[in-house]
């Protein structure tokens, strides 16, 4: 091994940057050159690669989003398209890739992979649904803003006797809006994972209503077959009949952009440099995710295409705090 790179693809999550700079600072300790691809996979098509030493991803580990940039590439699933990466890695004569992303990337990556170039993953989604770790990068600070933001809106709907309808991120997993719910004490989460109602919801706000309740706030997965303005919607013209006003905030993405907290950024470093490990031992074809507390490689054929949900008791617990 004397060539890596590292590759950042698919939705930005808080913490890519601490996992670049370890990725990078470890595999000089190796011995190894590292390099950066920008844009992931589509500038991996296109053979863009940059060399990165110590002192490039300095400064870096407090940023939000990727320095190495990313972009979605749909293309990427045709052979042809994976054909054309492997060619433009072994022109740059890289030796294994590093994927940091999410469902999408790491299903690349285990294609590639397939295809005979040694790659490694990376768990780094906000919407922490890969199988093969118990969170990914991004998911911590993600949560806090979330978080933040429901905290300050039951103020509001506090002061005006309202509730708040709360759209968080996640695609289709609803690990976000389950976790920022019972987190935030609010009185129910919507996830695709336990479709629920709209008449369900207003049923909610309205028992909350009755048992003296000055607010009520729900929790809405973006991914949920009734998301925020479907419910707001269909509650059009009756809101009397559930005792609040209702109002909606929809967080968007928000919660991918700032700063990564002090867990995304140890936990991205020590992915990083498990990855990197994992490298050095001759090993590929894994993703490395924590489970247990412990940082260990889980194989791609256990993990591409496969979505990870959230734990079934956790909804049933959301539901008894809210009462």
């Amino acid at each position: 091994m004397n060539r890596i790179a590292v590759l950042t693809s698919g939705g930005d999550a808080p913490g890519m940057n601490a996992a670049i700079r370890a990725v990078v600072r470890t595999a000089v300790g190796y011995g190894w050159q590292a390099f950066g691809v920008l844009q992931g996979y589509k500038g991996l098509i296109e053979g863009s690669f940059r060399h990165l030493g110590p002192r490039d991803v300095s400064g870096i580990v407090q940023l939000g989003g990727t320095m190495l940039g990313s972009a979605r590439c749909p293309e990427f699933q045709e052979e042809h398209a994976r054909e054309r990466a492997i060619h433009a890695l072994k022109e740059q004569k890289i030796d294994a890739l590093v994927v940091i992303g999410g469902n999408g990337s790491q299903s690349g990556a285990a294609a590639l992979n397939a295809q005979g170039f040694p790659v490694v993953g990376i768990a780094s989604t906000i919407d922490n649904d890969l199988v093969g770790t118990e969170i990914c990068i991004g998911v911590d600070t993600a949560l806090n803003v979330a978080l933040e933001a429901i905290d300050r809106l039951k103020t509001t709907a506090k002061s005006h006797h309202r509730a708040f309808l709360v759209e968080v991120m996640g695609r289709e997993c609803g690990y976000l809006a389950l976790m920022s719910a019972i987190a935030g004490g609010a009185e129910a989460a919507v996830i695709p994972e336990s479709p629920t109602h709209p008449d369900q919801v207003a049923e909610v706000i309205r028992q909350a209503y009755k048992r003296g309740k000055t607010h009520a706030v729900i929790v809405v997965a973006e991914g949920a077959e009734y998301n925020a303005q479907r419910i707001q919607a269909h509650f059009a013209g009756h809101y009397h009949e559930m005792g609040f006003e209702i109002r909606t905030t929809i967080l968007g993405h928000v919660q991918r952009g700032g700063a990564p907290g002090a867990y995304d950024r140890i936990l991205a470093t020590r992915l990083a440099a498990a990855a990197t490990e994992q490298l050095h031992q001759g090993n590929h074809g894994v993703l490395l995710g924590l489970q247990q507390g412990a940082y260990v490689p889980t194989a791609y054929e256990q993990v591409a295409g496969k979505i990870k949900s959230p734990d079934p008791a956790l909804f049933h617990l959301a539901n008894v705090l809210a009462q």
